[in-house]
């Protein structure tokens, strides 16, 4: 009867712990234990420590605090003064004088620092505070970098250069004018070209779905073997601003002002001329200031001229100031949401590239079309300063550098 009492107890004890147990801190789990031990009588700690995983040296301490009637000191410790694992820092003097220098150093980049130009990881650190004398594990240096005020980060594109004084007045001036073209009808596009891509089994950033265990095979280095690769290609995309409609031109040859002319070129056949049918007058072009529609490229403003003279329209450009190519309609607008749409997919073939731009979309109604572009723009073309004077071609009052309207041309001459 006696064995079966003792089981039925701690059965008993078990409720009453599991029931107990959530809403206590250290110190009152402790007490708890010890208080069913003394009510358990002979062998009470060694069940009590079974039922509980109370070690027996608490419950024994535990009973001696409730001999001597403890009360809780005012600031309610759990534990007592001094007790509990010792901090590394106090363990092993000097450790975070010695930490802080090597961050301090490495941040400097310090020739003579013990991590010179390597990265700041906490294994680092940690072999690096070792070699020191000071046995210290990557987990515990992490918990005393983010006490010193260190997180991972990454690097933060915030720094644009030398600012423009005319930025914001020339950003004012194309909002004007995209503003005046849409009121009265008339096409806005902005332009650029995406990064070009390499065509083939290669690595493309980002991850997609598929079956675990199961990743798209690439090749391990991004080399190019001419006998069997497919080269790169420069996608040139056409955004209207209006319609949220973007064409994209896929070039297999070099970028250049007239690869860029025609891509506006294929637009303006396949989906201008049709959305804006006779209405269209002007067309407004909103442009970075450099590359192969930079401000200052000369076969750029010839190949507008001979776009001008075929379609009629009077073309206005406005380009977007020296280093804020990222404030590009066309870059948040559709170039991003192509990089999401094809991210983690090799672009093993052309008509894989033209599949994925096509398909596209965004809850907002972007729709892009897409076509691959097998014309030949050979770089290095020459074009003399005193071509400039056979353009008809007005430069604004402001800024007449970044901002011109070509129109027509007037004479046979100006053709030619």
């Amino acid at each position: 009867m006696w064995i079966i009492g003792l089981v039925i107890d701690r059965f008993a004890i078990q409720a009453r712990y599991d029931v107990m147990s959530p809403h206590l801190d250290e110190r009152g789990l402790r007490l708890f234990a010890a208080s069913e031990a003394l009510a358990a009588g002979r062998g009470g700690i060694a069940a009590v420590s079974a039922v509980t995983g109370v070690a027996r040296s608490t419950i024994g301490r535990g009973l001696k605090e409730l001999a001597a009637q403890e009360e809780a000191p005012a600031q309610k410790r759990v534990r007592r003064t001094g007790g509990g694992r010792k901090a590394s820092v106090v363990k092993q003097p000097g450790l975070i004088e010695v930490l802080t220098e090597l961050i301090q150093s490495a941040l400097r980049g310090d020739p003579e620092a013990a991590l010179l130009w390597v990265s700041k990881s906490q294994e680092h650190l940690s072999k690096a505070l070792a070699e020191k004398g000071y046995n210290v594990g990557r987990k515990v240096v992490g918990r005393l970098l983010r006490d010193m005020g260190f997180i991972p980060q990454v690097n933060a594109k915030t720094r644009e250069g030398g600012s423009h004084p005319d930025r914001n007045a020339q950003f004012e001036h194309i909002n004007a004018l995209v503003k005046k073209f849409q009121a009265e009808g008339q096409p806005t596009i902005s332009v650029d070209t995406k990064k070009k891509e390499l065509v083939g089994d290669f690595k493309n950033n980002g991850r997609t779905l598929r079956p675990k265990g199961d990743p798209e095979p690439v090749r391990v280095h991004d080399f190019m073997i001419k006998e069997k690769d497919k080269g790169k290609v420069a996608p040139y995309g056409v955004y209207d601003i209006a319609a949220n409609e973007g064409w994209v031109n896929i070039g297999v040859d070099h970028d250049t002002a007239a690869f860029a002319v025609e891509s506006i070129r294929r637009w303006w056949d396949k989906l201008g001329k049709k959305r804006y049918a006779n209405k269209a007058k002007r067309l407004l072009i909103t442009a970075d200031c450099g590359g192969s529609n930079g401000a200052r490229v000369r076969l750029w403003k010839v190949e507008l001229q001979k776009l001008a003279n075929e379609t009629g329209l009077s073309i206005t450009v406005a380009h977007h100031p020296p280093g804020t190519s990222k404030w590009n309609r066309i870059e948040h607008r559709m170039f991003s949401f192509i990089s999401m749409n094809w991210r983690g997919r090799p672009l093993i073939s052309h008509q894989v590239i033209v599949q994925l731009i096509a398909s596209t979309k965004t809850e907002t109604g972007l729709n892009i079309a897409c076509g691959i572009d097998w014309g030949h723009y050979p770089k290095g073309i020459e074009i003399p300063k005193s071509a400039l004077e056979n353009l008809n071609i007005l430069y604004d009052g402001f800024h007449g550098d970044w901002n011109y309207t070509i129109s027509p041309a007037k004479t046979s001459e100006c053709r030619a």
